[in-house]
């Protein structure tokens, strides 16, 4: 399952928070707004827990 819907990540400190079950995960969202579209990439968030998008910079944080 994809990140697809704003409301599946937290979004509390300017920081996304990602369940385990979210994975994989892709940057933008369904929930992005066309104007603030970019391709979707999938992004490796296992290796170090957090990862940045290349091209929005968004941080996505790995819960624990």
């Amino acid at each position: 399952m994809t990140v697809e819907a704003e409301n599946a990540v937290d979004r509390s400190d300017n920081v996304c928070w990602v369940e385990p079950e979210q994975l994989p995960l892709s940057c933008p969202t369904e929930a992005t707004e066309l104007w603030n579209m970019h391709p979707k990439v999938f992004l490796d968030i296992k290796s170090q827990g957090q990862v940045s998008c290349p091209y929005c910079g968004t941080l996505y944080r790995l819960k624990s």
